[in-house]
């Protein structure tokens, strides 16, 4: 059944709440996110319109400019025409000029050679515009020069109209993408904090102690999916790992259950007078003290082994060297069961910790040898493949089940063909627990009545 509130778009659980007095984080970030794009929007929008404004002024300048100049070269060349009818200035009719210039909205002032002023307009001096002048020619002579400055009417006046009328269709277009901006931004600030929000609310829910929440599948950019994705498999490991540590309680007070039961009720007997202090019964209650003894080194040996890839000391080693120490120190113990011990080692160059890798070949030549029947054989061999150095150890043995295949790595498990051999449960955990610290890998293949296969596999050096 599916938790609803992993489902997608689900409201959060009760503790998924922000706590009284801070704002709401999803809230503020989308607000930020908001800002952001507004801001960003902003600051180029009148970046651009500030360029515009800029490049169309001057433009608008140049023109006015260029026609200021065609004008004063226009009215030098009339003024020039009515001094050739006279051929003086004093005589000359500048009024039809003068009126030229009054119609551009312009005022003018013609000069002769000598820098007097013949003529000019009544609004000359009061005009504030820019000006320009042009020499007036005859037949190849400077007789004058006409100067022109532009009023507040005709073409001055279109020059700021114009100006104007562009700064405010500049002004409406950043109006227009500011707001654009700011719902483009508010609609992405919330599909990007909404998928966030979802991971705060879980977070806290598991922090509050639902263990089963979790994120599920989200709408949102491939790296917020990629996070979703991760909380989950993380939740998943710890929800394991949470499992492993109970059992690991459960399993740890079973075992020491009976041997704690059988020392008390011995005693007991004892001190009761029920049963006689014989050397049978004293043995008997030192066998279950060395059970506990045994059981507490496992316990030792297993915490060790989870702090492996803290402590190992590595340098190089030749598993095949190992392999054979590891043999060296079982073979009174095969020969004692009528079990066969062959070796097939070939140099197989490693970086290993040589005692915990001892303590992993050992542990798998004991099983071997626990679990296959006198007149078997047991087959230890190394090689190197590739990148890799391979040890597997083989037996004719009465192999595993294929239900408790799965399972022969879990802490202090015991399949079906352990349950009449003395032993935690704990051996093939521990080498795992070291295989892996040292980046390599432990598997196991068997078939029930034919034996099993344990392949470790190491980095070669």
């Amino acid at each position: 059944m599916t938790d609803p509130a992993a489902a997608p778009g689900a409201a959060g659980p009760p503790g998924a709440a922000s706590p009284p007095g801070l704002p709401g984080r999803g809230g503020t970030l989308g607000l930020r996110l908001a800002l952001a794009f507004l801001t960003v929007a902003l600051a180029a929008v009148a970046l651009l319109a500030g360029l515009t404004a800029a490049f169309a002024a001057a433009d608008v300048s140049h023109l006015a400019s260029q026609q200021r100049a065609e004008l004063a070269s226009a009215i030098a060349f009339a003024a020039g025409t009515v001094w050739d009818e006279k051929d003086t200035w004093a005589s000359a009719d500048l009024s039809a000029v003068l009126d030229l210039a009054t119609g551009t909205g312009a005022a003018v002032q013609i000069l002769d050679q000598d820098g007097h002023v013949v003529a000019a307009s009544p609004d000359f001096h009061g005009a504030s515009g820019p000006q320009s002048s042009h020499p007036i020619v005859v037949h190849g002579q400077q007789v004058g020069t006409a100067v022109v400055r532009s009023t507040g009417s005709g073409l001055n006046a279109a020059d700021r109209v114009l100006q104007t009328a562009l700064l405010r269709a500049i002004a409406g277009a950043a109006g227009l993408a500011a707001l654009l901006a700011l719902f483009t931004g508010l609609a992405v600030a919330r599909r990007i904090t909404r998928p966030v929000t979802r991971l705060i609310a879980v977070t806290r829910a598991m922090a509050a102690g639902d263990r089963a929440v979790r994120v599920g599948e989200i709408r949102a950019p491939a790296e917020l999916r990629e996070l979703a994705s991760a909380f989950d498999q993380m939740a998943g490991t710890l929800d394991r790992q949470e499992q492993i540590r109970r059992n690991l309680v459960a399993d740890v007070a079973h075992e020491l259950r009976t041997p704690i039961a059988i020392l008390q009720a011995g005693h007991e007997a004892l001190l009761d007078g029920v049963a006689e202090p014989t050397p049978a019964e004293l043995s008997s209650l030192r066998d279950e003290v060395l059970r506990l003894a045994r059981m507490v080194g496992d316990l030792q040996t297993l915490a060790a082994a989870d702090a492996a890839a803290l402590n190992l000391a590595r340098r190089p080693a030749d598993l095949a060297g190992l392999a054979a120490a590891a043999a060296d120190s079982l073979v009174r113990r095969f020969e004692a069961a009528g079990i066969t011990l062959d070796r097939q080692l070939a140099a197989s160059p490693v970086r290993a910790d040589p005692h915990w890798m001892h303590q992993v070949i050992t542990n798998l030549l004991t099983n071997a040898l626990k679990f296959t029947p006198a007149g078997g054989r047991v087959t230890i061999a190394t090689w190197t493949s590739g990148p890799e150095a391979v040890l597997r150890v083989t037996d004719t043995g009465t192999g595993i089940a294929a239900d408790d295949l799965p399972r022969i790595f879990d802490r202090f498990w015991r399949g079906q063909q352990a349950s009449q051999i003395s032993g935690s449960g704990i051996g093939l955990a521990v080498a795992a627990e070291v295989v892996q610290a040292h980046g390599g890998r432990l598997a196991a293949s068997s078939e029930p009545g034919r034996g099993t296969q344990m392949t470790l596999t190491l980095p070669g050096a």
